[in-house]
């Protein structure tokens, strides 16, 4: 589809953007499936490279969802000691796409998955990837006889290892058609409070042989944060219980010659405004599908020969509100990663890519569709959202 105008994007000095040539996700990724004798197409990165981990007897990844680098720096406590820097998440800044980095090694460029609301061709529906339904209903994909494997078609990083590995997560995903499908060989270990969850990692480190890695994923800040803000007095609890039993944990990795990386798939903001499309039907009218992707970057899909309204509709009504941006720009620009695509990415970024200014959010409901209200966002290029910490006991 050819632009009807001009939208080539001009740089924010606001925005972070992921740093792929060796400071974000993906570049851990890779020095983890290196020193643990796997490959990667991506380089290390640099402030961990491969030869500070290889010698650990358990590897141990845990991913604490929504911590951002700016919320525990400014914390004093176990994690905060043992933080070794910081790195950005990847492109859009969210779980959905993030965890596939976490799970399959691979970037976003590589993975395909672009968000919490995707529209895939294959099924020619808008899919939440993670619940593994259908958006609109509801309805768990299985039923359709659809799986992640298909769907997806993404290798396991555990099926690349050369040595045991685990995940470790809540008993409600644990056997969730998303985690089994990218959990390949590993084995998995169901919890349901975070003492329990240190509880089966410590186990596992106290295992004297083989060599293994384990990775576990904590979902409580992320969850609180929605609810009641990445400020709140129940995120700050849920923090101080996580880092005390951190503090336990690293007498076990000690005794076990194993080492812990710490860090999180995206930061938060707490949102200040929420620009509905209910309220702007002129743009709405524009519009293919609903839009996909995330409230903090959102994927336009145009209908055909509708493009300079949509355009000129952005520029008059949302232009201090929102970044207009070509999905082919931010591809060209490397924003999911560098390397070849997915065959089907192009198809899940639509035709444009809307980034809302400063702490707004964009919602596009669809009829009988529960609407609800979330206090902590992300998704965004706002460094509160990008930077992740990386904590790393022992140090080496």
């Amino acid at each position: 589809m050819t632009p009807a105008s001009n939208t080539t994007w001009q740089a924010d000095p606001a925005l972070t953007l992921p740093d792929y040539a060796g400071g974000s996700l993906v570049n851990l990724m890779s020095s983890i499936a290196t020193a643990l004798g796997g490959a990667s197409p991506y380089s290390p990165v640099s402030t961990l490279p491969p030869d500070a981990l290889s010698g650990a007897h358990h590897l141990v990844l845990l991913v604490v969802d929504g911590l951002g680098h700016d919320f525990l720096f400014g914390r004093d406590g176990i994690l905060r000691r043992h933080l070794r820097g910081s790195l950005t998440s990847v492109f859009p800044s969210t779980t959905a796409s993030a965890i596939p980095t976490f799970l399959t090694g691979l970037a976003p460029q590589q993975h395909g998955l672009t968000g919490w609301n995707m529209y895939f061709r294959e099924v020619g529906a808008i899919v939440t990837p993670l619940p593994f339904r259908i958006r609109t209903g509801r309805h768990a994909l299985r039923e359709a006889g659809v799986t992640p494997a298909q769907l997806f078609g993404l290798p396991p990083l555990f099926d690349r290892l050369p040595l045991p590995c685990h995940v470790v997560s809540p008993r409600q995903i644990i056997h969730s058609d998303f985690n089994v499908a990218l959990s390949g060989k590993a084995t998995r270990h169901a919890y349901e409070s975070v003492d329990g969850m240190f509880a089966l990692i410590a186990g596992l480190l106290r295992i004297p042989a083989p060599r293994s890695y384990i990775h576990a994923y904590w979902p409580e800040i992320d969850a609180l944060a929605h609810e009641f803000g990445i400020g709140s007095a129940p995120v700050a609890d849920a923090f101080a219980a996580l880092d005390t039993a951190f503090g336990k944990l690293l007498e076990v990795a000690h005794a076990s010659g194993s080492r812990i990386i710490v860090t999180a798939d995206h930061g938060f903001i707490d949102a200040d405004e929420t620009i509905d499309l209910d309220d702007h039907p002129g743009l709405r009218d524009t519009l293919l599908l609903p839009l996909c992707g995330e409230p903090r970057a959102a994927y336009a899909y145009v209908r055909s020969g509708r493009e300079r309204q949509f355009e000129n509709y952005v520029r008059t009504h949302l232009a201090d509100r929102v970044h207009l941006l070509r999905s082919d720009e931010i591809l060209r620009q490397g924003w999911l990663g560098p390397g070849s695509p997915h065959p089907a990415l192009r198809d899940r970024l639509g035709d444009y890519v809307l980034l809302p200014r400063g702490r707004a959010i964009l919602r596009d409901w669809l009829m009988g569709e529960e609407h609800y209200r979330h206090v902590g966002m992300h998704g965004g290029l706002s460094a509160a959202e990008m930077i992740v910490p990386l904590v790393v006991a022992p140090l080496p």
